[in-house]
């Protein structure tokens, strides 16, 4: 493995004039910090430290040559510096150097070379068999002259601005970033390219064949990261999968993968995985009634008591097949209660029953995990966009007579002009596959609206769930619609009750699929991928954006291998089942970049209009919007940092046009990481500093605040299954049934046969508990991994008020979680919105920016 790092930071200003390093007879001394980045899940018998040994005695060692940055080598055809000649890393094998997983250091002495001058780089390779994490390389310098400090990506240059000599190495470097585009990529490999997502089905199984996302009209889709994996012999368009053992080995860039203290914590992950392969065998070891919750009471369980994990042969055949030791301890068979779950923050108030309220329903739409779908209506009833020569009539059933009594005396089209009407809309999204979902999975469900009205202490009451189902003899007849209103009572209570557990179920299916993966984890990984491409470590954006892309390849290459493949996690837990991918990649159609800046996106969900006397240019029509009235002061503050940062670099627009680098990269996003998108007109041009201002505050906030918005809320809403179901198995029964006696003399019975089954319901609290962690080594927004990420003093010094807007931001947030008359912000369920609050501390804690997506 080889490494090249051109981060020089010297103690003096003047850095090109020639230094005279201390010598020892023509020596110069240096010392280089490194970590070794430990395999935590280790196969038994894996003896890393006894290779490296090894290396050291057979003359395979780690070995470094410094560039010039100011000198070229003349026996070269192209303008380069000139390389000194190569020095070992000194010691290695002694005891006072132990290479653990912490921070280990060793010397390294060069001979001295006059025509070396002032190193601006130096190359690194290493010959050992296993690997470790370069931090910095320090050069001891005379005593007026101060140290040369090399830490990794620390220095920043445009192009043009690079000094000559080291221009080859900049560009080599990206070259070998590129690959060649063929071939398997091994572990150790340091290659970004692209595919599709061909790796998802397997074509061997015939239950497991899903269709391929991305290059089609059918199924546009970002792309993902190659790993040349080879393709099936059965759909040679489809990419192998590795063997579930292997899951952890997928393939990403080397420098993109977890740390040992990030693999730790993700460990968990794996665990959740082997469920998948067992339902079945576990559903038999539970209570008198395997698949269900028999009373409320039970699903308190898994938090108050756990379930007992039996001591069956069952397990322990499993642990024995099982090569991850930290899994084995996991499910050893005598631990008492394995399935005990943090206490959800719903249900943590006194009143444990305030979830199912009316107005915390309605709530969770503006201050739940899914904030980011509700919309103002503007037009009633409401219509559909589905074409009507293949659905026929889409538009909804619900009428005014509905309505009109709930509306604080305003008719509807008052109602409507004065803001005070919402929707929550998944009818045409769902609509299309409705059919094969009720026949072909385990669920029976509807496509919901929720039409809600905005009263006058500023919470939002829903008035009318319209449930739909499309015609039994055929889509083109439209949809066979029913229209529930607000009841408390009796079995219509009840029915109501069912009908918000359908718009829940939507709402789960719809978020965890487009508003979470697709819309931040899908969506953000092209970025990384040109980023690495064709910026240099040493741009200004790549030093800007490298934060933000931190273990979002890792953690969507294990998605694909276990969670969103044919048969994961995600099949089994939201409701769409097989179909769930191909729902999002239809989604993606509608997905615009400029659209993802959250002024726009409020703007377009007709939760804002555009003022230009309001602070952030738009006015909320609903003020007390949790997540836009904190989103929108976090979105300012990252645009103020990022608009400061590249006012630095970029002086004027020119600037940005002659930046080569700058302007591959932003091609390459289009034509190479979003292709599906490639011919929209609404791409930035890419041509103005307010064009790449824009384009990175939406990166940023994307990666940060957007996805922390989805996802750390996972667990305090939805790890309580009543209160957010991510499944349906049965639809409202029809009157006089079994059913529907059941459902009038026990409503609790009756909901709880309704909504996720107790397994389904385990593996996806088990699931989102771990998805809504942070991890030990969590770098959050506003910090940066190292305080000298970067010399130049101006962007350092606008990173701090960064950081000071941040922490500004967060004392007003708590201090309006405390206003009394910000009903929205904590609800009946005594709930504070969280979720924009910028920094937390370990664990699962419901607030928290991580700088990018992270998990």
């Amino acid at each position: 493995m080889s490494r090249k790092a051109v981060d020089p930071v010297m103690e003096e200003e003047d850095r090109n004039k020639r230094m005279r390093y201390e010598t020892d007879e023509g020596k110069i001394k240096g010392t280089v910090v490194l970590m070794k980045k430990k395999n935590l899940l280790k196969l038994k018998g894996t003896t890393e430290s006894a290779h490296d040994w090894w290396d050291e005695i057979v003359g395979n060692k780690v070995s470094l040559q410094l560039i010039s940055a100011v000198n070229g080598d003349t026996d070269a055809k192209e303008l380069r510096g000139k390389l000194g000649k190569p020095a070992q890393l000194e010691d290695w094998n002694s005891e006072n150097t132990p290479l653990k997983s912490e921070d280990s250091t060793f010397s390294v002495t060069f001979d001295r070379d006059e025509e070396i001058g002032v190193p601006g780089a130096f190359l690194i390779k290493n010959c050992h068999h296993n690997e470790f994490y370069l931090k910095t390389l320090t050069l001891e310098a005379a005593r007026d002259h101060g140290r040369l400090h090399f830490i990794c990506n620390s220095w920043t240059y445009l192009p043009s601005r690079t000094p000559p000599a080291l221009q080859y190495y900049r560009g080599e470097e990206l070259v070998n970033l590129r690959g060649t585009g063929t071939g398997k990529l091994e572990e150790s490999d340091r290659v970004y390219d692209y595919d599709l997502y061909n790796d998802l089905g397997n074509p061997d199984n015939a239950n497991h064949v899903r269709p391929i996302l991305g290059g089609s009209t059918e199924f546009p889709y970002p792309r993902r990261g190659r790993t040349g994996r080879p393709l099936s012999k059965k759909d040679p368009r489809c990419e192998t999968r590795l063997p579930f053992y292997d899951s952890l080995k997928i393939y990403v860039p080397r420098d993109e993968r977890f740390s040992h203290l990030k693999m730790s914590d993700f460990a968990a992950y794996a665990l959740q995985s082997i469920f998948q392969f067992l339902i079945p065998e576990f559903e038999a070891l539970f209570d008198r009634t395997p698949s269900e919750f028999d009373t409320f009471e039970d699903v308190l369980k898994l938090y108050e008591g756990g379930i007992p994990m039996p001591n069956n042969n069952l397990l322990e055949s499993i642990r024995e097949r099982i090569p991850f030791e930290m899994i084995k301890e996991l499910l050893r068979s005598d631990r008492e209660r394995p399935f005990k779950f943090p206490l959800p923050q719903v249900i943590k108030a006194e009143d444990r029953s305030a979830w199912r309220t009316d107005e915390e329903f309605a709530r969770e739409m503006l201050a739940g995990v899914n904030p980011v779908v509700i919309c103002g209506l503007k037009e009633f009833p409401p219509t559909s966009k589905l074409d009507p020569k293949l659905y026929g009539n889409q538009n909804s059933s619900m009428t005014k007579e509905h309505i009109k009594d709930h509306l604080d005396g305003l008719t509807v089209d008052e109602a409507m002009e004065n803001n005070r009407l919402f929707i929550l809309d998944h009818h045409d999204p769902l609509m299309p596959y409705l059919r094969q979902i009720n026949t072909a999975t385990s669920t029976r469900t509807y496509a919901t609206r929720t039409l809600l009205f905005l009263k006058r202490d500023g919470t939002l009451t829903p008035l009318a769930i319209e449930l739909s189902l499309p015609h039994d003899k055929g889509d083109q007849l439209g949809a066979v619609s029913r229209v529930q209103t607000p009841a408390e009572k009796g079995a219509e209570g009840t029915i109501w009750e069912l009908a918000k557990a359908y718009v829940a179920v939507n709402d789960s299916g719809y978020h965890q699929l487009v508003c979470h993966w697709l819309h931040t984890h899908a969506v953000t990984e092209p970025f990384i991928i040109a980023t690495n491409r064709q910026l240099s470590v040493l741009h200004p954006v790549y030093k800007l954006l490298h934060p933000h892309f931190r273990d979002t390849m890792n953690i969507n290459a294990l998605g694909r291998q276990t969670l969103i493949n044919a048969g994961g996690i995600l099949e089994r837990t939201v409701f769409p089942g097989k179909f769930a991918m191909e729902i999002s990649a239809v989604m993606y159609r509608d997905w615009v970049f400029p659209g993802q800046a959250l002024p726009a996106d409020l703007v377009k969900r007709g939760m804002a209009v555009e003022d230009s006397k309001s602070p952030h240019g738009i006015r909320l029509l609903i003020e007390d919007y949790p997540y836009a009235v904190d989103g929108l002061k976090i979105w300012s503050a990252i645009r103020t940092w990022v608009e400061d940062y590249c006012s630095f670099y970029y002086k004027n627009d020119e600037v940005i046009q002659e930046d080569h680098e700058l302007q591959s990269w932003w091609e390459e996003v289009k034509n190479k990481g979003h292709p599906d998108k490639k011919h929209e007109s609404w791409w930035p041009k890419m041509q103005t500093r307010e064009e790449l201002v824009e384009t990175c505050t939406i990166i940023i906030w994307i990666a940060s605040a957007l996805h922390a918005a989805v996802n750390f809320g996972q667990y305090p809403y939805g790890g309580y299954p009543l209160n957010r179901p991510a499944m349906s198995r049965r639809l409202i029964p029809e009157h006089g049934t079994p059913e529907y006696d059941e459902l009038e003399k026990e409503p609790k019975k009756a909901y709880l046969k309704t909504i996720t089954a107790q397994m389904q319901s385990i593996l996806g609290i088990s699931l989102i508990e771990i998805l809504s962690k942070h991890s030990s080594d969590e770098v959050f927004l506003g910090q940066r991994d190292t305080s000298e990420w970067t010399t130049d003093m101006e962007p350092l010094k606008a990173f701090g008020r960064f950081g000071k807007r941040l922490e500004a931001i967060e004392q007003e947030i708590t201090e309006m979680n405390k206003e009394e008359r910000y009903r929205n912000r904590v609800g009946p369920v005594q709930m504070p919105y969280t979720l924009l609050q910028p920094s937390t501390e370990l664990g699962l804690t419901g607030k928290g920016i991580p700088n990018s997506v992270s998990i």
